[in-house]
């Protein structure tokens, strides 16, 4: 068998990395953080709850990104590395907790914005320390690294200390403001750092990271399916709720469609085409540090919509069939799809310079359909919502779009090479 250094501390990563079963198994505390700003939400649906959920979602996407982009600097599962990574889910599963209590602390235990701020500190910190230890300018290194999360926990102590606020519709817009400018601080300082650990090792595990979080937040779209009807609770099961449960699943099924099918392929070819250092970066920073934040919230704010449609079938006073959401649920069903769909154009546009026009109807019928609904039985408007996202995929895989086949072609022989390769690697080896 062919020797294989041992690793110390930190071994880098190689072009060929890919993703580690260790960093599935840290994404898992990620689930439940998603689902976390969902249920929070899912409790009174207000403006100010929304825009606290986009400031607390941008903090934790800039969590995630972090984390993916140390992995695909080191291999996550080697040296001192599974260490940290273990510390800092620890430290994530605490600010997930610290959620609830981060703008308006109840009585009684610890201060939540302080313990929220100290949890963000230790992730943040644990991340610097990393890419500190692996530069070769240490003093540098640190100052510029750790200046934005410096900066960032100062504004969200700041925050912390102000008066808590009772409930949401008492949350001051100077707390808001304050959670804003940290993540503009994160997102405009951390990734223009030198050093940052943006640089792209490996393609194919960058990708496969976002699209494995895309898959993530999928299934806790699914999760929210499950827990928006109570039934848990002892309401019966209906056949108004058996019907959402199935327009909603069909709606997540194409959302999966949408990404999946071309476009993950896309963008990852896009990343091994793209051999220049600098030009790889600004496409990993745009494509998916960046754009993928909004793909991200669009399916947590569909799942938000569709957990409150599925609890409003369930508890109707009158007949199920004709119940009607309330409030922002349509806001939060068919925006977060909206946002969804137009975030995926915008990457069709950055992977392959071009945008379909079906999409671009789709997109229009759903703005259009959105301000129509609020009128419409609950299970109508979900029945508008999955007939329109089924015909989106539909027409696009009966389009025959010869780029479509192209794409998934190379994919297909990309695979087909890697499996030959692992198979005669362990047929000499094994």
């Amino acid at each position: 068998m062919s020797a294989v250094r041992q690793p110390g501390r930190f071994l880098p990563a190689a072009p060929g990395s890919r993703v580690t079963r260790l960093e599935l198994f840290y994404d898992l505390v990620f689930v439940f953080a998603f689902l976390n700003v969902t249920t929070l939400l899912a409790e009174e649906l207000k403006p100010i709850a929304l825009l606290y959920g986009a400031v607390v979602l941008a903090l934790l996407w800039w969590c995630w990104v972090s984390f993916a982009a140390m992995g695909n600097y080191l291999r996550a599962d080697q040296g001192v590395v599974p260490l940290i990574g273990t510390a800092t889910v620890a430290a994530l599963l605490v600010l997930a907790l610290a959620m609830p209590e981060a703008f308006n602390d109840r009585p009684g235990g610890p201060p939540g914005p302080l313990v929220f701020a100290a949890s963000y500190l230790v992730i943040r910190g644990l991340q610097v320390f990393v890419l500190v230890a692996r530069s070769r300018e240490r003093r540098g290194a640190l100052w510029r690294l750790s200046l934005p999360v410096i900066i960032s926990i100062t504004l969200i102590l700041t925050a912390g200390l102000l008066p808590s606020a009772p409930d949401w519709s008492r949350v001051s817009w100077l707390h808001l403001g304050l959670w804003a400018a940290a993540v503009g601080v994160e997102f405009i300082m951390g990734p223009r750092a030198r050093g940052s650990g943006l640089t792209v090792v490996s393609a194919g595990h960058w990708a496969e990271r976002y699209a494995l979080i895309v898959l993530i937040a999928l299934g806790e779209s699914i999760i929210a399916l499950g827990t928006g009807a109570q039934l848990t609770i002892g309401l019966p099961l209906t056949w108004p709720v058996v019907v959402a449960a199935v327009l909603g699943v069909t709606v997540i099924a194409a959302l999966w469609w949408m990404y999946f099918d071309v476009l993950a392929p896309a963008l990852e070819q896009t990343m091994h085409r793209t051999r220049d250092v600098a030009q790889r970066f600004v496409l990993a920073r745009n494509a998916y540090a960046y754009l993928h934040l909004p793909l991200i919230a669009g399916i947590i704010m569909f799942a938000l919509g569709l957990k409150r449609y599925l609890t409003t079938v369930a508890e109707a006073r009158g007949s199920p069939w004709l119940a009607r959401p309330e409030g922002l649920d349509d806001v939060a069903l068919f925006g977060g799809v909206i946002i969804y769909l137009t975030t995926l154009l915008a990457l069709e546009w950055r992977a392959e310079r071009r945008v379909r026009p079906a999409p671009v109807v789709a997109l229009v019928v759903l703005v259009a359909g959105s301000v129509a609904v609020g009128k419409l039985p609950a299970t109508v408007s979900l029945a508008i919502l999955a007939l329109i996202c089924v015909a989106l995929v539909l027409g696009g895989v009966r389009s025959g779009d010869p780029l479509r086949r192209q794409v998934r072609q190379t994919a297909l022989e990309e695979q087909t090479a890697a499996e030959h390769d692992q198979s005669e690697w362990r047929r000499r080896n094994l």
